[in-house]
């Protein structure tokens, strides 16, 4: 039984390069390590510190490959430290980069991979080649397991990511993350743990980082409490803007528990009334001609 499921958010400031970030996030996953975590999570495309440039050219000189050195590198302390981290990068693909993200398991094993689905077609992400699907794996940490899904960034702002990560089995989903986290962006990670009974865990770039202010956070997806009359907050811990490891505590086994007895999730669901959900027809005004799917 695994009561408790550690998360450290990364919340940092990128540097110049792939070098100096394979360094500062070294750096940042064995104070991770030292502070007890089972996972440690990088903010959106670690590798070069989300740079998206709009010279198609100089976008994939940028991007390095799955199996290379710098992947390749955390997947090694990994299993060093005995720790998954989750490391993001942008990844060489044919026809144009991927926003990616993998889990190594504390063996150096990876766990997961998702390349983001939802890429920011109304600017530069355009000329990136969004992922396929939202897989959902068994991470065991040496204490127990916990299945984790992904999200980044922008799939946050689709409910249908969360919800599909819900369907696929997912319990904690993991979101790297790029931009200002407001009130508004922060109730659609609350939401998202609400409606689907996940635990969400977002690592966003420290302030300092062009257009982003930390606030990185953690909801274990819990809005009820057996004996308490009240519904409760679900946030587990907020960030403030400075650079630093924040480290999320889900209470994992309560959670399991919680989704057995409540009536959200997939529980009185209605999917056959569903069909519109997934029609390719649009109609004003929500017509862009970015749009290419």
């Amino acid at each position: 039984m695994m009561e408790k499921f550690y998360v450290a958010l990364l919340q940092m400031v990128s540097t110049p390069g792939a070098a100096g970030n394979r360094e500062k996030g070294e750096a940042y996953c064995r104070r991770a390590k030292a502070m007890g975590a089972d996972l440690a999570l990088f903010p959106e495309m670690w590798s070069n510190g989300y740079h998206v440039p709009k010279d198609p050219a100089q976008l994939a000189a940028e991007a390095v490959p799955a199996d290379g050195e710098f992947v390749s590198f955390f997947a090694g302390l990994a299993k060093e430290l005995e720790m998954a981290i989750g490391i993001t990068f942008l990844e060489q693909w044919e026809g144009g980069p991927r926003n990616t993200l993998h889990v190594y398991d504390r063996t150096g094993r990876l766990a997961l991979a998702y390349s983001k689905v939802h890429t920011c077609d109304f600017d530069a992400e355009r000329l990136l080649t969004p992922g396929d699907g939202f897989p959902v794996e068994e991470l065991e940490t040496g204490r127990g397991t916990v299945r984790i899904g992904a999200m980044i960034c922008y799939d946050r702002e689709f409910p249908e990511s969360a919800r599909l990560l819900m369907l696929n089995g997912a319990e904690i989903i993991l979101t790297p993350n790029a931009c200002p986290m407001e009130l508004n962006r922060l109730a659609q990670l609350r939401a998202r743990a609400f409606e689907n009974m996940v635990g969400i865990a977002t690592a966003n770039y420290a302030y300092g980082q062009p257009d982003c202010n930390g606030h990185s956070t953690a909801f274990d997806g819990m809005a009820y409490r057996e004996g308490e009359d009240c519904s409760r907050d679900m946030l587990v811990l907020e960030a403030g803007e400075a650079e630093g490891v924040y480290l999320a505590s889900f209470p994992l086994e309560e959670l399991r528990r919680y989704r057995q007895i409540e009536m959200h999730g997939n529980t009185f669901r209605r999917p056959a009334l569903y069909g519109p959900l997934v029609s390719r027809e649009r109609k004003e005004p929500f017509l862009r001609p970015e749009y290419r799917w």
